[in-house]
């Protein structure tokens, strides 16, 4: 089977903007095929992770962004996970190379949040609730992850500065991340005195509302090499769907986030061990603590400390480097871009061009991309320099 690798990337940058989706779109493949052919030439087919029609009133995002590439009579579909929308266009357009399927596919993501305003996005993003059990009763994301943070508190040694460190190592990455929607310090006494969203989680324990799209071209390892651009791996790909109540979960333990990760593990052929850096999923603060024990990289109830430079947490951390992009927290979660935008951060961190924010010798990376509430659906992926040549 053919390997599948990711051989370019580009992305518009994050944040609040006039510009409607298809132009952000437009910014993100510009930068993906700068000296390469036209994407016509090298892909034959698109998946675009787009979570909501509510933002610009627009279906057919395959279509559109097909139409938008250059691309004509090819296979192109809207993906819909909610936020885990975009790793699951990256997965599809994995498995369609490693299936010889396709030669190249173009992995999207796009979502204009802002064009809702704060009101729309609630309301959008609530749909990925329950309906019967859930929706009706108002709640809302935010209510809904603290419940996870509150008994997280509980039932482990971590305290609310611990969440608001995390918050505080994030921004501090995103200020190396040119994409990245904040580009500012903060400390733990700003997020602590930030105003309650949902008890116990502030203003600065969540991820803000953003526009975006990114771009990945997903191919083959001879593809990458007639291109002579730099080639990252796709050594393995996995994904679970847990229930979608949140009350009908042990809120502790991320239990779909261990399958999905322990997949894409199997299929790499690795342990978390072997991890460098990892992009996961912190739409809230404590969902960096949850899914660094998901994933095999802390032992349970020391998540927390993911904050810490690794010689100085608990036995039992391995010394993976987690969220230096700036995460959701910082570097911004415009929903259905999340997934390419992490998957964006692991390929310049694989192939040195990550600037002032690299981590020395990294070879492996993972991603972890959630929709619904923690793993009502989550995606993984690992990514590996070892490209078959």
């Amino acid at each position: 089977m053919p390997q599948p690798v990711i051989a370019a990337v580009g992305s518009s940058s994050v944040g609040r903007t006039d510009l409607p989706g298809r132009d952000l779109f437009s910014i993100a493949l510009e930068e993906a095929f700068d000296g390469l052919p036209d994407p016509a030439a090298l892909a034959d087919a698109l998946y675009v992770g787009n979570q909501s029609e509510q933002y610009e009133h627009q279906i057919m995002h395959g279509t559109l962004l097909a139409e938008w590439a250059g691309l004509r009579n090819v296979p192109a579909e809207r993906v819909e996970g909610c936020a885990a929308a975009g790793a699951l266009a990256l997965r599809h357009a994995v498995k369609d190379v490693r299936n010889g399927d396709h030669e190249g596919v173009l992995a999207c993501g796009v979502e204009k949040m802002t064009a809702g305003g704060t009101g729309g996005a609630t309301d959008a993003l609530s749909a990925a609730f329950d309906r019967a059990i859930e929706q009706r009763s108002g709640v809302t994301a935010p209510s809904q992850y603290a419940l996870l943070a509150q008994r997280y508190l509980h039932e482990t040694d971590a305290t609310e500065t611990d969440m608001a460190e995390i918050a505080v190592k994030n921004h501090s990455n995103a200020l190396k991340n040119p994409r990245a929607q904040f580009s500012e310090t903060i400390d733990a006494e700003t997020v602590l005195d930030s105003p309650p969203v949902a008890p116990p989680l502030k203003l600065y324990d969540c991820a803000p509302v953003g526009d975006a799209a990114a771009v990945t071209l997903v191919t083959t390892a001879e593809v990458a090499d007639d291109l002579g651009v730099p080639a990252v791996a796709v050594g393995g790909t996995g994904a679970a769907a847990n229930n979608i109540a949140v009350a009908e979960r042990n809120m502790t333990e991320i239990e779909g986030a261990a399958i999905a990760a322990e997949t894409a593990y199997e299929q790499a052929g690795i342990g978390p061990e072997a991890v460098d850096i990892a992009e996961v999923h912190d739409a809230f603060t404590v969902s960096e603590a949850l899914l660094s024990e998901a994933a095999g990289f802390a032992p349970t109830g020391r998540g927390y400390q993911s904050y810490l430079p690794p010689e100085e947490r608990d036995g039992g951390w391995t010394d993976v480097e987690l969220n230096t992009s700036g995460g959701l927290k910082a570097r911004g979660h415009p929903i259905g871009a999340t997934g390419i935008l992490q998957a964006i951060e692991a390929y310049e961190q694989l192939t040195g061009t990550a600037g002032d924010r690299a981590v020395s010798g990294a070879e492996t990376a993972l991603l972890i991309n959630e929709g619904g509430v923690a793993d009502a659906v989550t995606v993984a992926h690992v990514l590996t320099t070892e490209v078959a040549r």
